[in-house]
């Protein structure tokens, strides 16, 4: 009856069906038919594939003018969701008690200036299951506080009695309804929200990122023997008599990747040994099905909450020093343009033979004669290397690859875990080196992977959709930078051309940001697409099986069909089916992982700067609004210069040059531009910082007193400027 329903439904199209159309259509005649079909329909439309007109009758979704998607809150109250079709602008008033991130379907329309906004129509799935915040005491009551401030329902906790609550404790709570109020249950007090480590704890568990592991999972992994058996060994090429070294940050201790390197007479050979986790996490199995729900190992300043217990990812799974381990080796030959001439995959066993840093990689290279003589066996092997990275990296700049180059916050903490510093991370030669040989690696085994049909998960960035292009090649003209070419297709060799030319600019670190601001999001998915940003036809995840499922599936995809040949067409369907279900888990859950990593970032950040209020810094506008300026200081911290912090004069936006300009005095503040800054105010709870503009190298706060007569000279302009253009208005309308 559901195949026949949708089926009438298609042939109608945007043509609304009644229910006696359907009623004739399906020859319905007796009472219990009938009642069939009415529960058939109701099915149908609480899952979101057709809708109920105010008329009753009925359309396929896909023709309703409705849409399906994710719903994104801000924090002032209003909401996007995200869809297939694009993002659509939803009103505070038009969310119908929706909570950030739940599945929804929402009813569109264009208003007169062309942009469309929509409603909610309905809730297909609340995906907020956890709320951490804080209990506050409040006319001598305490009442709990939500972490989450898009939570804007009543929150009524039905057990509070069943803890001894203070003011300031952080708790833990798992929803039991929604509505208007949400009930909620009190799962967990974290401690006080002045202990070290709580508020971390909070973000990750607000976002269901939880560090202990279901006791069945547990008790699997004890049954893992941490030594490699004889029979393990077996169909596996030993290599454990080769140099392999694994090259890693200082304090890594889930190590995935390990090298060998050989100079040939006209090229090079690299194996990229990869930990064989498919062989300890098995289909079906407590492991597995965990390792699925959480997708990602989550790094967050002090701790890392991984994918796999360490028994794995520390241990057996870990290509630690001088042990056997169990892998797969990716065997590359390449000529001396850097291109692979020919490859190989195949299960293997090694032993590493050091185990090297980053920073240790880059003193010798550099010419640390100490470092040098220390790891002098391997030292050859090194030069090698590098001479390999160079090749590899000139072929992908000339196809185009794009490196945003963007800074990443090195967060330091002390031994009380307090910041003590922050920097931007440095990414020098050693980790572009292994970062080079990982992408040739992965795009072997996606090409492998495709020419043989087997079924996958590739990693796939689709070209930027053309209106971000337009609106970041505007930013780029307003920062001197002009675009060559069409917006409809845009090449990646465009971009990078772009990138080029600032790159020893002071708004590069602006444009970069804006660039990458303007692509898609990377995410899983079954078909092969390409990756618009590396300029890839074909590219996956292989070498992070540790840490990410998507390579952990490329390995068992790669063991079923390519080593042990599976023939299964059964089986080989089920797969197929199975791989859409993974990457859309797997981009979901990376999404997630990325926001509760940023908000921790932030933060920590913004807590650092409680400690900085009053001092003064160079920074560079990275972005305008009509409310205010945003400035990013060389240590990658950002913050806002509110407009009403502007007290020389009254500012209007100009949004085709990203400027605040003026009116009295006709001074600009645009994008890209170097200012000088005092940091007024820091709140780590909100996770923000508050900047003012230093004028004349002038402190903000002993400019506080003098400005009080041009703030009233201002306030009487604002009042003047907008009463002229009320008066336009009416004039207007009349």
């Amino acid at each position: 009856m559901k195949e026949t329903i949708l089926q009438l439904l298609q042939l109608n199209k945007e043509k609304p069906t009644s229910i006696d159309v359907l009623k004739k259509s399906l020859g319905i005649q007796t009472k219990d038919s009938f009642t069939t079909l009415i529960k058939t329909i109701n099915q149908l439309d609480e899952a979101g594939i057709i809708i109920t007109t105010e008329k009753n009758e009925y359309l396929l979704l896909e023709y309703s003018g409705y849409l399906t998607g994710t719903l994104r809150i801000n924090r002032k109250g209003f909401g996007f969701v995200d869809a297939n079709e694009g993002s659509v602008y939803i009103h505070e008033k038009y969310l119908s008690g929706a909570l950030d991130k739940d599945e929804v379907i929402a009813k569109t329309w264009t208003n007169s200036d062309g942009s469309i906004e929509g409603s909610i129509y309905r809730i297909l799935n609340n995906n907020l299951k956890t709320i951490v915040g804080n209990m506050r005491k409040k006319n001598g009551n305490l009442i709990f506080i939500p972490d989450n401030d898009t939570i804007s329902q009543d929150i009524e906790l039905t057990n509070m009695a069943d803890y001894n609550l203070v003011d300031g404790h952080k708790v833990v709570c798992r929803i039991i309804s929604y509505g208007k109020t949400i009930t909620a249950k009190i799962t967990k007090l974290l401690g006080h929200v002045n202990d070290p480590g709580v508020d971390i704890q909070g973000i990750l568990l607000s976002h269901d990122i939880n560090a202990e592991f279901p006791d069945e999972v547990i008790a699997q992994t004890q049954t893992i023997s941490p030594v490699i058996s004889q029979e393990e060994k077996a169909g596996r090429t030993d290599l454990t008599k080769y140099t392999s070294i694994t090259i890693d940050g200082d304090d890594a201790k889930d190590l995935d990747d390990a090298i060998s390197i050989k100079k040939l007479d006209n090229g090079f050979r690299l194996k990229v040994h990869i930990a064989d986790v498919s062989h300890y996490v098995k289909e079906k199995t407590p492991l597995d099905f965990e390792a699925y729900q959480r997708s990602t190992s989550v790094y967050v300043v002090d701790r890392v909450v991984p994918m796999l217990p360490h028994a794995l990812s520390n241990g057996i799974c870990s290509l630690n020093p001088h042990e056997e381990r169990l892998t797969i080796t990716c065997e590359m030959d390449f000529d001396n343009s850097g291109e692979v001439t020919t490859y190989q995959l195949y299960p293997s066993i090694i032993k590493t033979t050091e185990r090297m840093t980053y920073n240790n990689v880059n003193k010798i290279l550099g010419g640390d004669y100490n470092l040098i003589g220390k790891y002098k066996s391997i030292y050859a092997d090194i030069i090698t290397m590098a001479q390999l990275s160079e090749l590899i990296q000139a072929k992908r700049y000339n196809n185009g690859a794009i490196d945003f180059e963007k800074e990443e916050a090195q967060i330091k903490l002390n031994k009380d875990g307090k910041i003590c510093e922050i920097k931007p991370r440095q990414r020098q030669f050693a980790e572009r080196m292994i970062e080079n040989f990982m992408i040739s690696a992965n795009e072997c085994v996606a090409k492998h992977m495709k020419w043989l049909e087997f079924p996958c998960v590739y990693r796939i960035h689709e070209e930027p959709p053309p209106k971000k292009m337009r609106e970041f090649v505007g930013i780029s003209k307003v920062l001197g930078f002009n675009w060559s070419g069409g917006l409809q297709k845009v090449f990646p060799k465009q971009l990078q051309s772009l990138l080029e030319n600032a790159k020893n600019t002071d708004t590069f670190p602006v444009i970069s940001s804006m660039m990458l601001r303007s692509m898609s999001k990377a995410k899983y998915d079954p078909n092969c697409v390409g990756h618009f940003g590396l300029a890839l036809n074909e590219y996956l995840h292989f070498t992070s099986p540790i840490r990410r499922y998507p390579d952990l599936i490329v390995h068992r995809m790669l063991r079923k069909y390519g080593f042990n040949q599976c023939i299964d067409t059964d089986e080989l369907e089920n797969d197929i089916l199975l791989m859409k279900d993974i990457a859309e888990q797997t981009s979901a859950m990376e999404r997630n992982a990325v926001e509760a990593e940023r908000e921790v970032e932030d933060m920590k950040k913004a807590e650092y700067m409680e400690t900085q209020v009053g001092n003064i810094y160079q920074g560079i506008i990275s972005g305008v609004t009509n409310f205010g300026l945003f400035v990013e200081l060389p240590n990658t911290i950002e913050g806002l210069v509110h407009i009403s912090e502007m007290r020389d004069d009254y500012y209007h936006f100009n949004a085709t040059t990203f400027s605040l300009i003026g009116e009295r005095t006709g001074k600009k503040f645009t994008l890209g531009q170097k200012i000088m800054i005092q940091c007024i105010k820091a709140n780590r709870f909100q996770k923000s910082v508050d900047f003012a503009i230093i004028t004349n190298n002038n402190k903000y706060r002993n400019n506080t007193t003098s400005t009080k007569n041009d703030i009233a000279n201002i306030i009487v302009r604002k009042e003047k400027y907008h009463g002229k253009n009320n008066r336009r208005k009416q004039k207007s309308k009349a």
